[in-house]
Formats: C-alpha cells, sequence, structure tokens
C-alpha cells in the first residue's frame, strides 16, 4: 500500500505566475506530482482544450454536480464556477502521488476543513504596478477585466493570512525551487508525525497487553 500522496493548493492574484510554477513543477517532477483538473461553467479561453485545462460545462450542469456531490469544493468568481471533480483527487492521493490543486482562495481554504493536512501556497508579485504590467502584457483581457481582476485582488489580500505560505514570484526559477523545497519539508513532517503515532501506538497496545496488578 503507497504512503498517501499530499494536497498542495496553489492559489495567487490573477496574473501572478502560478499556472506557470505549477507547469514547471509537473514537468520535473513528473513521477511526484499529478494535476487536478478543475470543472468550470466559464466559456474556453483561445488555447484552452477540454479535460487539459478545465471540464467546461454549463452552469445547470454544475449544479447537478454539487447536488451530487461530486465535488470537493467550488466557488463562484467573476459571475463563473469553479471545481475541484472528487474522484481524481482521492484516488490519485490513495495511490500515492502529491495533487496539485490551482484553484481560487476560496475553494482553497475549504480544501483546509476538509483535509487538514493539506499545504496551501498562495503565490503573490514583488509589487502591484508589476501585476497590472503582466495582465496587460498577456493581452487577453480587456482593461475593464484587468481592472475587475485588480479588485478582486484586493478582496482576496483579506483572506491570505490563512494560507500556510507565501511565495513571491519574482524569479521563476527560485519560485518553483521554494515551493518544491516547501512541499518536501511539509511531506517529511508529516512522515515523522505519522512514524511517532504508529510508534506511540504500538507502544500503548503492549502495555493494554499486560494485567493490571
Amino acid at each position: 500500500m503507497p504512503k498517501k500522496g499530499l494536497l498542495i493548493v496553489i492559489s495567487g492574484f490573477s496574473g501572478v505566475g502560478k499556472g506557470t510554477i505549477v507547469k514547471e513543477l509537473l514537468k520535473r517532477y513528473p513521477e511526484e506530482f499529478r494535476l487536478s483538473i478543475s470543472a468550470t461553467s466559464r466559456k474556453p479561453r483561445e488555447g484552452e482544450e477540454e479535460g487539459k485545462h478545465y471540464f467546461f460545462v454549463s452552469r445547470e450542469r454544475f449544479r447537478e454536480m454539487i447536488d451530487a456531490g461530486a465535488l470537493l469544493e467550488y466557488a463562484e468568481y467573476n459571475q463563473n464556477y469553479y471545481g475541484t471533480p472528487k474522484e481524481y483527487v482521492i484516488s490519485e492521493a490513495e495511490n500515492g502521488h502529491n495533487v496539485i490543486l490551482e484553484i481560487e482562495v476560496q475553494g482553497g481554504l475549504n480544501i483546509k476543513k476538509l483535509f487538514p493536512d493539506s499545504l496551501l501556497l498562495y503565490v503573490v508579485p514583488p509589487s502591484a504596478k508589476e501585476l497590472y504590467e503582466r495582465l496587460v502584457g498577456r493581452g487577453t483581457e480587456s482593461l475593464s477585466e484587468i481592472h475587475r481582476r485588480l479588485k478582486r485582488a484586493v478582496e482576496e489580500a483579506d483572506y491570505v493570512p490563512q494560507y500556510d505560505e507565501l511565495i513571491v514570484n519574482d524569479d521563476l526559477e527560485v519560485c518553483v525551487q521554494e515551493v518544491y523545497e516547501l512541499i518536501r519539508r511539509r511531506q517529511e513532517e508529516a512522515g515523522e508525525q505519522h512514524a511517532m503515532i504508529a510508534r506511540l501506538k504500538n507502544e500503548l497496545l503492549e502495555i493494554t497487553k499486560e494485567k493490571p496488578e
């Protein structure tokens, strides 16, 4: 029976580069990580593929998934639903793979409630000006949409302290390495804790076998 994998939530302001960080982790450590693909009710953007970037469903279908208990978490963001299908995540974690969930902050906090051992990482830019320039530079949203995303970032900032670690994405190479080291450290800590509990349990069982005088 393989050791259970870790659930890793990676969230961040829109345009901060969290998707690039996730891609690098998957490329560099393919045997260690699996990516949870979210379902969403929004329309695909140019270049996005069904089953690779998201599962694209209607609002009606998304609500059916909610009612059926098929989602680990879900949230509404910019008038669209986003959620994490349950079956794949649970299966991969049980088979010993670390599962990355690139989701919004509300969903991340819901995952933490369900799985207290999960690791929550929040990615931020080195400055607000840098974030604005990245959003403009990718050329996928209008200025009004960019401002809407920046306002959302202001709202999200209040929830960031509830995450385990804050990651500043200034240099991609440094950032990816920092994220990987944080994940490995959490795994080592979890392994030590589980080993201690197992040892104590065995010792207690041995003691209780003895008849009291």
